[in-house]
C-alpha cells in the first residue's frame, strides 16, 4: 500500500496493484498463471528479468531497477516511481488525460539510469544542505547541479543525460502527485546546448589503428582457421572419454597393464612453461584414457594411498622416464607453426583438459574479433545472433539477427558476409553452450550470464600476445579498441574500396543518401590519417587486380559484362590485346598497358560504372541533379542502371537482379499487399528486367 504522505497534492495516477508493463509483449514465463510483473506499489525494486526480453549484451542487473539509497525515502521512492511508470508507459490513458506527452523510455536500462540521476541528485542535495524533499528546492538549485557536475569533470555526454532528466521531469510535473520545482530550468535550450555539448556532425568514433587492425584480424583468422581443428578435435576427444567413463575403479590394473602393452599409448603429461623442467604426469587424464572418472586419477595413483596405489604409480613414471609421454593426447599431432625464434613446431604446448576450456573460450573471443571487424554489426546486433543464423539473402550469404538500438520492438535485419566469418560463426556455434545464442559463456553453469564485448577483444588480444612463442603471430599493440571502433574502420575501408558506397549504405542501415545529404554516413565513411598510406596503395592495387582479371577472362573468351559501359571495356580489352600481339609482348607486357590504359570502372555490388569521374559523359544520376559542392563524378544514389550509357552489367550481378526480380513477382500477385506497394514492385520489375534484358535474358 502506497504511503499517504501530507506533501501530496493529490492521489497518484496509478494503483498499488497496477503492473509497471503495460502494452507491450511478455515473455511467455511472465504470462504463466503465478507469475509476477513488476507493479507500481513495489518500493523496493522492479524486477524485469523474465518478463521482458533482455537484449543478450545486457546484464541482469541492467533489468532491475533498485529504489535503494536517497530513493528509500518515502518522498524520493514515490516521485521516483511516478516518473518512472509514466515514463515507462507515456501513453497511459491517465497520463495524458493530465495533459502530460511524453516522448518516454522504451528500456529498463534506461530506467535504471534514470533512478541512478534522481539518487545522486537527492545525495547531492543533502551535501549541499538542501531540504530533504526537492519540494523547497529551485530551478536555480537544479542548475547549479549541473554547473556542480561539469566542474567535478563529468563528460558532457554524461551531464546532458542529467539534464534531460530535469527538464522531462518538468514536463511531467502537472501528472505527478508530489512536488518538484516547477518550470523548466533550461527554457527553450535543448539538454545538448545546456552542457555545451559540440552538435557537430563529425562522427567522434575513432577507427582502429592499422597497427592493431592488421595483426589482431588475422589472428583471428589464424585461430578460427588453422587452430580451430585442433581445438574442436581434442573437444570431441574429450567429451567422448566422459561419456564412456567409469564412476568404480574395478579392474583397474588389468586395464592398465593392457593399456601400457599397446605400443601406441603414451603417457600424458602437463605442458610445461620451460623446456628445462620435468613434465609431471597428468593422473586425472590418465585415468580418463583408462576409462574411469578423472577424479579417480589421485587417488588410483596416490602414493599415501597404500602399497597397490604406489606401485601402478610406480609403473607409469617407469614409462613415462622411458621418454614414452605425450603433452597432446586429446588431440595428437597439432599444426605446425613457425615460431619468431626461427624454429617450427606445433602451435600449442599441450590440449589437456585445462588448457581446452580456454581455448574454447579463445575461439569464441576470435570469432566475435572477426563478426565485429569485418560485418559491420553493432555489439548489441552480434550478440542477438542465434544458432544458424547464416542465411542466403538475395543470393549471398548473409547473418540474420535482430536491431536493438533505437528499434523497441526488435525488427530482424540482414547483414551481408564473406565465407570468412561463415567459418567463424560455425566454429563460435561448435563451442557455445548456450541452446539459442551462438555468443555465451563457454562453462555450461552459466548460461544466463552476459559476455561483454569489450572483454572478449581485451581478453583475444592478450592471449596472442602471451602465446606468440607457440603460435608465430604478429604481436597485437594493446591499444585503445572497442567493438564501435570496427565499425567506423570497416565503414570507412568501404568507402575507400571500388563500389563500395553501396555496401556502406546498406551496411550502416541509414539512408542511402550520400555525401552531404548523410552526415552520418559520410562521418563513418569519413577517412583516417593512420589508414591513408595503407588505403591510396591497396585501392589502386585492388582495381589493378579486378581489371587485371577482366581483362584474362576476355581474351578468354569469357563474358565479362553486358550493356554499353561493357563494350567500351571491351574495345579498351581487345585494343590491349592487339597491341601486345603486335609487339609479341607476354603477360608483363600486357601488365604495364593495362596500367597505363585510361580504362574507368567503378565495381559496385549491383553494377559497375565506367563513367571518367573527372569528364562523366552520359551519366544519367547527373541529369537535374544538385550535385554536393567539392563533389567529383557520378552520384552513386541516383544510379539507373537500366538506363545509363556508363553501366556494366557483370556476371556476377545477374543473381541478384534474378532474385529481386522474383521477390517483385511475389509482391504484385499477393492480393493481400497494399495497391500503392505493388505499383512500387511493378516499377522496380521494369527496371530488372531491362537490366536482365541486357544480358539477353528474354524474360
Amino acid at each position: 500500500m502506497t504511503l499517504s504522505l501530507p506533501e501530496q497534492r493529490r492521489p497518484s495516477l496509478f494503483r498499488d496493484d497496477e503492473p509497471v508493463v503495460q502494452g507491450r509483449s511478455l515473455l511467455p514465463e511472465a504470462r504463466e498463471p503465478g507469475a509476477y510483473v513488476p507493479r507500481f506499489g513495489d518500493r523496493d525494486a522492479w524486477n524485469f528479468n523474465g518478463v521482458l526480453k533482455r537484449p543478450a549484451n545486457c546484464s541482469a542487473s541492467e533489468w532491475l531497477v533498485v529504489f535503494s539509497s536517497e530513493l528509500e525515502d518515502p518522498y524520493w521512492n514515490l516521485l521516483a516511481r511516478e516518473f518512472l511508470m509514466m515514463s515507462f508507459n507515456p501513453r497511459h490513458p491517465e497520463v495524458l488525460q493530465s495533459g502530460v506527452a511524453l516522448d518516454g523510455y522504451g528500456s529498463p536500462s534506461t530506467l535504471v539510469q534514470v533512478a541512478s540521476r534522481l539518487r545522486t541528485a537527492a545525495r547531492w542535495g543533502r551535501k549541499r544542505g538542501l531540504p530533504a524533499r526537492p519540494n523547497a528546492w529551485t530551478v536555480q538549485d537544479l542548475r547549479q547541479r549541473i554547473i556542480d557536475l561539469t566542474a567535478s569533470g563529468i563528460a558532457p555526454d554524461t551531464s546532458r543525460g542529467h539534464v534531460a532528466v530535469f527538464k522531462t521531469l518538468a514536463a511531467a510535473g502537472p501528472a505527478l502527485s508530489l512536488s518538484w520545482p516547477a518550470g523548466d530550468p533550461w527554457p527553450g535550450q535543448s539538454a545538448r546546448n545546456v552542457v555545451q555539448l559540440s552538435a557537430s556532425k563529425e562522427l567522434a568514433t575513432p577507427a582502429v589503428p592499422p597497427e592493431t587492425w592488421f595483426p589482431l584480424i588475422r589472428a583471428a583468422w589464424a585461430y578460427i582457421h588453422d587452430f580451430a581443428p585442433d581445438i574442436l578435435r581434442a573437444d570431441r576427444r574429450y567429451g567422448e572419454l566422459l561419456a564412456a567413463a567409469s564412476p568404480s575403479a574395478l579392474g583397474i590394473d588389468e586395464r592398465l597393464k593392457e593399456w601400457l602393452d599397446d605400443p601406441q599409448n603414451k603417457v600424458p603429461v602437463h605442458a610445461t612453461p620451460s623446456k628445462d623442467q620435468e613434465a609431471e604426469v597428468n593422473w586425472s587424464l590418465l585415468a580418463l584414457l583408462l576409462g574411469y572418472e578423472q577424479d579417480r586419477g589421485h587417488a588410483v595413483f596416490s602414493e599415501a594411498e597404500g602399497r597397490i596405489q604406489r606401485q601402478r604409480r610406480a609403473r607409469v613414471l617407469e614409462e613415462a622416464a622411458k621418454g614414452r609421454t605425450t603433452t597432446q593426447a586429446l588431440a595428437g599431432e597439432l599444426r605446425q607453426t613457425a615460431r619468431p625464434d626461427g624454429s617450427t613446431g606445433p602451435w600449442h604446448p599441450g590440449i589437456g583438459p585445462r588448457a581446452l576450456h580456454h581455448l574454447k573460450t579463445v575461439l569464441r573471443d576470435a570469432a566475435f574479433t572477426l563478426v565485429v571487424g569485418l560485418s559491420m554489426m553493432r555489439d548489441s546486433e552480434i550478440h542477438e545472433i542465434l544458432r544458424a543464423s547464416v542465411v542466403e539473402h538475395y543470393s549471398t550469404p548473409a547473418i540474420s539477427s535482430t536491431k536493438i538500438k533505437g528499434t523497441p520492438n526488435r525488427p530482424g535485419k540482414h547483414w551481408w558476409i564473406a565465407e570468412p566469418l561463415v567459418e567463424a560463426l560455425a566454429v563460435a556455434e561448435s563451442v557455445s553452450r548456450h541452446p539459442e545464442r551462438v555468443f555465451s559463456p563457454v562453462g555450461a553453469d552459466n548460461q544466463d550470464g552476459t559476455i561483454v564485448g569489450v572483454k572478449m577483444l581485451e581478453s583475444f588480444v592478450r592471449f596472442v600476445n602471451t602465446n606468440r612463442a607457440w603460435t608465430g603471430l604478429d604481436e597485437i599493440p594493446t591499444t585503445y579498441i572497442r567493438p564501435h571502433m570496427f565499425r567506423k574502420t570497416m565503414a570507412m575501408l568501404t568507402d575507400q574500396f571500388p563500389g563500395s558506397e553501396i555496401a556502406t549504405g546498406i551496411q550502416l542501415k541509414h539512408v542511402s543518401k550520400r555525401a552531404l545529404a548523410n552526415a552520418t554516413t559520410r562521418s563513418y565513411a569519413a577517412s583516417d590519417d593512420n589508414w591513408a598510406k595503407y588505403l591510396e596503395d591497396a585501392l589502386d592495387n585492388v582495381k589493378f587486380r579486378k581489371i587485371k582479371d577482366l581483362y584474362e577472362s576476355h581474351i578468354a573468351g569469357e563474358e565479362i559484362g553486358f550493356g554499353p559501359g561493357a563494350d567500351r571495356v571491351k574495345d579498351a580489352f581487345d585494343q590491349v590485346a592487339a597491341t601486345v600481339k603486335a609487339r609479341n609482348g607476354d603477360a608483363r607486357t600486357a601488365d604495364t598497358l593495362l596500367r597505363t590504359t585510361r580504362i574507368h570502372i567503378r565495381f559496385g555490388m549491383l553494377n559497375n560504372c565506367t563513367a571518367d569521374h573527372t569528364n562523366p559523359v552520359g551519366a544519367v544520376c547527373l541529369e537535374n541533379a544538385i550535385v554536393p559542392e567539392g563533389h567529383t563524378g557520378p552520384l552513386d544514389e541516383r544510379c539507373r542502371p537500366d538506363r545509363c550509357a556508363n553501366s556494366m552489367i557483370g556476371p556476377e550481378h545477374l543473381p541478384i537482379y534474378d532474385s529481386h526480380q522474383r521477390k517483385q513477382l511475389e509482391i504484385i500477385n499477393n492480393p493481400s499487399i497494399p495497391r500503392c506497394r505493388r505499383d512500387l514492385a511493378e516499377r522496380e520489375l521494369d527496371i530488372t528486367r531491362n537490366v536482365l534484358k541486357m544480358a539477353g535474358d528474354p524474360q
